[in-house]
């Protein structure tokens, strides 16, 4: 299993971490379709394995603040 895999530990990993208004009104506008309150929990999986990494690539770094370079793939 990656650092990317790694089963949420906790409560923290079952919170929604995305803005389900924001998400349902961008995909309403975009494709004027509902959006299925399940995405809410996929979409905040992603997120918090964005951060996941984002958060390893800062400390292999040597930094205590994550930057938006983090989040971007390795090679770029």
């Amino acid at each position: 299993m990656t650092d990317m895999e790694t089963p949420p530990q906790g409560n923290e990993g079952k919170e929604i971490v995305v803005v389900a208004s924001k998400i349902k009104s961008y995909i309403k506008t975009q494709a004027g379709m509902n959006t299925s309150a399940a995405v809410m929990d996929i979409l905040s999986e992603k997120v918090r394995q964005l951060c996941n990494q984002a958060i390893e690539n800062a400390k292999q770094d040597g930094r205590k603040t994550v930057m938006d370079r983090d989040f971007m793939p390795e090679g770029n």
